[in-house]
């Protein structure tokens, strides 16, 4: 088996964790490959080789080690690829990252064995009406949410929106959420979106501050397609795609659709997204 380790080296939880499983990999004769952070930070550039996206290597498993933030930048480097992902959580909330450090050796023996499963979770795809090179989406694809925000702290935008070329709604606010199901115990909860079952084929559209008191999240079908139109008083606003942002022009128009692309999670033992619902959101307490 030949496994990719990811890491935030910020953390030093993280650190003593990717040692751990170093360790671990070594007895149990596992080749390893490190992102470049980890390799880097952590002095082993002569003991592991490092992790290029476009590599020929077969890869079983990435590891990724931290919070659901380094699961999300995880995600970005190997859905190409194709490759698994098993989280295993160094940070606080974690629905992504689910492997609590204190079950991190009997589940890997049962990984070496092949006792898991995979789940596969749905990406959007952001593109732009613009092809040219300085005003193109750097990081197209999105596991979480692909949210279009004001840049300027005092003014608002106007998100005009069409729904399969038909027109939605104009919000006007701070921006626009647009959430996977994935994505939607991330930004889209703290913005008062819904909470949506990781295997539900939908889209979430959650405004930010909204303007008006009548607007209110919106479900719709994943295969549903979502135009927009940003007008911004600076002419300008921003993208976050997943963390991600970018500062785009207005005349820039966005498309979002469900992509072609899947990020698959490995789950090992009981893990299910009803209990990490009780867990996390003390629900029941």
């Amino acid at each position: 088996m030949t496994v990719a380790i990811f890491g935030n080296t910020n953390k030093s939880a993280t650190v003593e964790e990717v040692n751990f499983l170093l360790r671990f990999m070594q007895k149990h004769h596992v080749q390893v490959i490190l992102s470049a952070e980890l390799r880097n930070e952590m002095n082993l550039r002569e003991d592991y080789p490092l992790f290029q996206p476009d590599n020929t290597g077969q890869i079983d498993v990435a590891l990724s080690v931290g919070g659901d933030g380094t699961f999300l930048t995880t995600a970005m480097q190997v859905v190409e690829r194709d490759i698994p992902i098993l989280g295993i959580n160094c940070g606080s909330l974690g629905f992504l990252a689910d492997v609590k450090t204190d079950d991190v050796d009997a589940l890997l023996q049962k990984l070496l064995r092949g006792d898991y499963t995979l789940e596969e979770r749905s990406v959007l795809e952001v593109s732009s009406s613009s092809d040219t090179a300085t005003k193109r989406i750097v990081h197209p694809l999105a596991l979480n949410e692909v949210a279009v925000l004001k840049q300027e702290l005092a003014s608002m935008i106007c998100v005009e929106t069409f729904l399969n070329g038909e027109p939605l709604h104009s919000y006007y606010g701070d921006g626009l959420i647009i959430s996977t199901p994935t994505g939607s115990t991330a930004y889209n909860l703290s913005a008062g979106g819904p909470i949506a079952v990781p295997q539900s084929r939908v889209m979430l559209l959650s405004p930010v501050a909204s303007h008006s008191l009548n607007v209110r999240p919106l479900v719709v079908p994943d295969d549903w397609k979502l135009d927009m139109r940003v007008h911004s008083r600076t002419g300008a606003f921003l993208i976050s795609i997943d963390g991600r942002s970018q500062r785009l022009t207005e005349e820039m128009n966005l498309h979002v659709e469900k992509s072609s692309r899947t990020v698959k999670l490995v789950r090992l033992g009981n893990q299910s997204f009803v209990n990490a619902l009780k867990t996390k959101l003390n629900w029941g307490i």
